[in-house]
């Protein structure tokens, strides 16, 4: 009977057990104890999450039992899977999750074939496998071709951003306001172009990137009103921009559309139909371009007449006598240009910039400007009348380091409006008052009334600004080459990329535009790091020495060695045959005393390992021990 009473306590324990863990399992209350919440959902998500209303299907294929995969592959699989889950959960039913592992020549792998996933090879030379998303709504379908461990700080904007697009049956509308001939050539002006033997100017790549996400919408710089319905406004080298769609496009910004800014200092479009134009007797254009009313209210420091230079990111260009030369004014960034922790710049690896201007916050601005872009810290500026007939080293002369210069950054927050008093209004021709006079007994129609002008922002407004044009042109991003008849181009740097990613994410809802970047799931071992920098600078004059002095014996030994006879044999006097022994001896030596200096570079790493190894090791059996002892005395009394 008394074992029978413990057989049942030990059953009862066994089921209180997996009741326990069922009951965690099932209670929808999660602690995320990590730095930056990494497991845990945006407001943003949230928000975006709760407006869904028709059922949204998310197919995770992952080939978890392929051969080769990397550890690092698996461990992200499992991270996407639960924060696939935190999706599900906090959808309310309106999302299901349905994990499907595709094995070679399955049912599975064809079906994600079908849906446009990409194979990937793992590096150590394994099988295939395919670790990507389907989302599917209705007849809509879109894709994660493959998930990278090294984008894991964007995952949670990735697959907000991909719920949300699955939702949108039309593309969204972008108003592209310019005096750039981004579209090509206006259809009136090309007659008289080939009248003056000129060619037309044809599109550029950029537009045909932004058409995949969006249906553009020309803006007339002429006009008093934005057209309706846009989703996001472009402004790229504003000229002439009359006061009343200057009121438009601040109204649009405080109602929280999002705005994408270029302006310029020194447009190298401009400057070469300047010369065209000074040859043929006609006005010179505006090289420049500002919007000062717009950025001075909205706290951007910005003068239209600098141009920035950066010795260290100067690019090589051709001189006229057949030589090469650094050209500071020519930008070419590299990757730690680039603001990492933001969506649009964090994958970029380079980009250039030709004559850009600087930005910067103004003095107690309430806004958030985050810099994307920013040049190296021997950057400085020079007026862009300096540079009109200076060579390269000229202009190098010129500049003055003075610090980091940014080129481009988002600024975000509740604006204040630039037409504090309202709509501007128009100076009245005497023609028209005139005419106005006569009129004035007769009844005008009812005009519907005006909609309040905002003073402020309703919700967070964000607006991007960079001080450069020239970077949109295909002259200053891609190789172009005919295929077959058709024209085609390859990306010489990331200036497509920039431009695609930060109307992508301009455009998206205000929902993902609030999420950020977090840190990633992989937490490196700081300590061990510390110890290994602190034991390479201790050692590493001695092991610099020895390296030397190894290298000079090694060389001298193949000296006397390669010097062979015609047979191909060394023919070594008995002072040779010493020397080369002595050589060998030494290498022997000092071989031995670098390896003696590396393994004392890794005693304190493995001391520490091997606690680490033994407080593993005992901690249960001493945590279990001490509470049986616990008990016992607790139970004794």
């Amino acid at each position: 009977m008394k074992f029978g009473s413990k057989a049942l306590a030990i059953a009862l324990l066994f089921v209180g057990l997996v009741l326990v863990n069922y009951l965690a399992s099932s209670i929808p209350v999660r602690l995320d104890a990590t730095a930056e919440s990494i497991y845990s959902l945006s407001p943003g998500t949230k928000a975006m999450l709760g407006k869904i209303e028709e059922p949204v299907s998310l197919e995770l294929y992952f080939s978890k039992d392929a051969n080769g995969l990397p550890i690092a592959y698996k461990n992200y699989a499992a991270r996407v899977e639960e924060m696939l889950r935190q999706y599900v959960r906090a959808g309310h039913g309106h999302l299901t999750l349905n994990v499907i592992n595709p094995g070679p020549d399955t049912p599975e792998e064809e079906k994600a074939t079908a849906a446009g996933l990409t194979p990937q090879v793992s590096q150590q030379g394994g099988d295939q496998f395919y670790f990507g998303l389907v989302v599917i709504q209705a007849d809509q379908q879109k894709t994660v071709p493959a998930f990278t461990p090294q984008r894991e700080q964007f995952l949670e904007y990735d697959l907000s951003k991909l719920i949300y697009s699955v939702q949108q049956l039309d593309k969204r509308k972008l108003g592209l306001l310019t005096s750039l001939p981004l579209q090509g050539s206006n259809p009136q002006d090309v007659q008289m172009m080939m009248m003056m033997r000129q060619q037309p100017q044809p599109g550029q790549f950029i537009i045909e990137e932004w058409k995949d996400t969006f249906d553009i919408v020309t803006v007339e710089p002429t006009a008093t009103e934005l057209p309706a319905g846009l989703d996001a406004l472009a402004v790229i080298h504003p000229e002439n921009v009359t006061p009343k769609l200057q009121f438009a496009i601040d109204q649009f910004l405080l109602g929280g559309k999002p705005v994408f800014l270029a302006v310029d200092p020194a447009s190298q479009y401009f400057k070469r139909q300047g010369g065209q134009q000074a040859m043929m007797g006609g006005p010179q254009p505006n090289v420049s371009s500002d919007l000062p009313t717009l950025l001075n209210a909205y706290g951007v420091d910005y003068d239209p007449q600098k141009v920035v230079g950066d010795l260290n990111n100067a690019t090589q260009v051709s001189t006229g006598n057949g030589g090469v030369a650094r050209y500071p004014i020519w930008l070419s960034l590299q990757k730690d240009a680039f603001n990492q922790q933001a969506m649009a710049t964090a994958q970029l690896n380079s980009a250039m910039f030709i004559e850009a201007g600087a930005i910067a916050p103004k003095a107690g601005s309430s806004l958030t400007f985050t810099p994307l872009i920013r040049t190296s810290a021997q950057a400085g500026t020079v007026a862009s009348m300096m540079l009109q007939f200076a060579q390269p080293d000229d202009v190098s002369r010129q500049i003055t380091p003075s610090g980091e210069k940014t080129i481009a950054a988002l600024v975000t927050g509740k604006f204040k409006s630039a037409f504090p008093d309202g709509p501007p209004k128009e100076e009245e021709k005497k023609d028209d008052a005139a005419k106005t006079a006569d009129k004035k007994d007769e009844k005008k129609p009812e005009e519907k009334p005006a909609a309040p002008a905002l003073k402020e922002s309703k919700t967070t407004s964000t607006l991007f600004v960079i001080a450069d044009t020239d970077w949109l042109f295909d002259d200053y991003s891609v190789r172009k080459y005919n295929f077959f008849g058709q024209t085609a181009a390859e990306p010489f740097n990331d200036n497509l990329a920039l431009a695609a990613n930060t109307m992508e994410f301009l455009g998206g809802s205000e929902d993902l535009i609030s999420i950020r970047g977090k840190g990633s799931s992989i937490r490196p071992f700081t300590v061990v790091r510390k110890m290994e920098a602190t034991a390479q600078k201790k050692y590493q004059d001695k092991l610099t020495e020895l390296d030397a002095r190894l290298s000079d014996v090694q060389k001298k030994l193949s000296d006397i060695q390669g010097k062979k006879t015609e047979g191909n044999r060394l023919v070594a006097t008995p002072e040779m045959a010493k020397a080369i022994e002595d050589f060998q001896k030494q290498q022997a030596d000092l071989r031995g005393q670098r390896r003696e200096i590396r393994r004392a570079l890794r005693e304190d790493i493995d001391a520490l390992e091997n606690h680490l190894l033994i407080l593993n090791l005992l901690a249960s059996p001493l945590l279990v021990c001490g509470f049986g002892l616990w008990f016992y005395r607790a139970r004794k009394k």
